[in-house]
């Protein structure tokens, strides 16, 4: 199951009652799901200039108490508009405390210097949260090399004065409200990759940031999400990547039958209307069962990936 949602001061009315259905929605299926991942941006940005983030995270966090399943949150850039990356690791939106761990395959165990982490919800199945912010100037303090490093990065492909701005720029996703992964992330998520093609499981990426171009305006893209696809496409096993961050939403396959899924936002959503998703797994395909403004997908494993019967 996949949601994203925002706060009470969302730009968009009534985000909370939108999120109290969603979770209305879940808890009177009558096959109870596995979890719920959440993709991002569950406050706004906008919070912080009022003072409200943590009430405003209080009164998310509350609402999500009601569900009878795990939440897994990734941390979006209007996370980091309220808070610093040490707040997020110490609050409740890190839900690392749900992860899997392989036995005699430590280095399938993420580094404690960026958030992400894997879980198996059944057999066969591995999802992995990636943190999409790893490298970034958003939430890190201004005075660590980390920073230093990462403005750098940023200054180098975007020499307009509004980091914001992708103006005139010929790689667009180099804007400040992105960031990207480190190469420390990726040589985990290519192990984790590594041991699930061996034990022959079906992995699904979770990410605030997408990575495929073909899915979405490439302005929202991860600065450096060539690497992130080189890592993917290096493996059999990965057959879906579901991505917020673009409000608008976006799909397409790619060349090696991944599915790149990026969810419509409730911050763009009318007050009549919704925006979640209920994904159902077979054993030759993944089915999203779409809510308000979020279309229904059938999504076809490659032949050589599908589940045994």
């Amino acid at each position: 199951m996949v949601t994203r949602s925002t706060n009470p001061k969302s730009r968009s009315p009534s985000p909370r009652s939108r999120r109290a259905g969603a979770i209305e929605h879940w808890n009177k299926e009558s096959s109870t799901p596995c979890c719920v991942l959440q993709l991002g941006d569950v406050i706004d940005g906008y919070n912080a200039q009022y003072r409200a983030s943590e009430k405003a995270l209080e009164r998310v966090m509350t609402t999500f108490q009601t569900l009878k399943v795990p939440v897994h949150h990734t941390w979006g850039n209007h996370e980091f508009y309220n808070f610093s990356r040490d707040y997020l690791t110490h609050s409740k939106l890190n839900s690392k405390f749900l992860q899997d761990q392989i036995a005699h395959h430590p280095e399938t165990v993420p580094s404690e210097n960026y958030y992400a982490y894997h879980f198996v919800p059944f057999p066969k199945f591995r999802f992995i949260l990636l943190d999409a912010y790893d490298m970034s100037v958003l939430g890190v303090d201004q005075s660590s090399p980390k920073y230093q490093q990462c403005l750098k990065m940023l200054k180098e492909h975007n020499p307009n004065a509004e980091l914001n701005s992708p103006q005139g720029l010929s790689e667009p996703q180099f804007v400040q409200f992105n960031g990207g992964f480190s190469q420390e992330q990726l040589n985990w998520l290519n192990e984790v990759l590594t041991f699930s093609d061996k034990n022959q499981e079906k992995v699904v990426i979770v990410s605030h940031l997408p990575i495929f171009p073909e899915a979405l305006n490439s302005v929202c893209l991860a600065w450096n999400y060539r690497d992130a696809l080189a890592v993917i496409w290096s493996h059999k096993c990965v057959v879906c990547f579901f991505a917020g961050h673009t409000h608008d939403g976006g799909y397409s396959e790619d060349p090696f039958g991944v599915h790149h899924v990026n969810l419509e936002g409730v911050i763009e959503t009318a007050p009549s209307s919704q925006a979640f998703g209920t994904v159902h797994v077979y054993p030759d395909r993944m089915v999203l069962r779409g809510e308000g403004r979020v279309p229904d997908r059938i999504m076809n494993y490659k032949k050589e990936n599908a589940f045994p019967r």
